[in-house]
């Protein structure tokens, strides 16, 4: 269930690929690390349309996993489609380009910069960027940070930090960066946005806030998301199917019935007591 706020808020327009359709391959990815082999032959498919969760111990690969399918490690083997394109090793701001997103365990908001402007400096291709853009057509550059000036506005009022555009990003607490780091992928036109732990460091009230966002998002303008995360009462509530890493590969994917009644997972990455009272 969404908030009233975000009910009342307009959700910003992306572009909605097919529902249903395979929208993330990753086939065979190996990365290591000196000795340590972070991915062992990595597989995972994310459908379009859907809130995919990705669970395993720590070191079981899934940082790793959203590194290499964003461009931010080399994979040095096996591939990555995204849509049908191979973009296996492409550079980040390339796979950024085609509504490939993602967020960090740890916030990288700019800090001496204000919630507003964090977020009107994620479009690219600004004219103001460039000097003779700048010098040449001056009302185009006004017009163009007026109309994202605009954009993020709606969207900081659909997370609802709309109230907090002119505050320094480095005084949020954790859980609005989480938020901000929300609303920094919305100012492009993701169609798969892959968060990592974005229920770490967060308060419940702006836990049921950020889930709720997801959940609009996803249903109102078919985002596909896949999530990391470790809260494993967020994960089952929020996403289906749910991947289980294990050593750099994938050990099953299922439902949230399914992996939480799974032996394997319960005993490895559940735990005893979240066995016991999920069982």
């Amino acid at each position: 269930m969404t908030t009233a706020a975000n009910d009342e808020q307009p959700v910003p327009e992306t572009s909605s690929p097919a529902q249903g359709a395979r929208l993330l391959e990753v086939e065979g990815l190996v990365r290591h690390f000196d000795s340590l082999r972070a991915l062992d032959g990595a597989d995972l498919a994310v459908d379009a349309g859907t809130i995919t969760g990705l669970i395993g111990p720590n070191g079981a690969g899934k940082t790793t996993l959203f590194n290499v399918v964003t461009g931010f490690h080399l994979a040095q083997a096996g591939r990555v489609l995204f849509d049908g394109q191979d973009i296996t090793n492409l550079p980040p701001h390339r796979i950024f380009r085609r509504g490939l997103c993602r967020t960090f365990q740890i916030p990288r908001e700019h800090q001496s910069l204000s919630v507003l402007e964090n977020l009107m400096l994620v479009p690219p291709e600004q004219q103001g960027e460039r000097l003779l853009g700048a010098l040449l057509r001056p009302r185009e550059v006004r017009r163009q940070e007026r109309a994202l000036r605009e954009r993020a506005l709606e969207v900081l009022a659909f997370v609802e930090l709309d109230h907090l555009h002119d505050e320094y990003a480095r005084n949020l607490s954790g859980g609005q960066k989480k938020l901000l780091e929300l609303a920094r992928t919305l100012m492009t036109e993701p169609r798969l946005v892959l968060l990592d732990e974005p229920g770490a460091g967060v308060n419940p009230t702006l836990m049921q806030r950020l889930t709720d966002n997801i959940r609009t998002l996803n249903r109102e303008r078919g985002i596909t998301f896949l999530v990391i995360e470790h809260d494993m009462d967020m994960v089952m509530s929020l996403c289906d199917p749910v991947v289980v890493m294990s050593e750099g590969r994938q050990l099953m994917t299922g439902s949230p019935e399914a992996v939480r009644r799974d032996p394997r997972v319960l005993e490895a990455y559940l735990g005893g007591q979240y066995a016991a009272a999920g069982g």
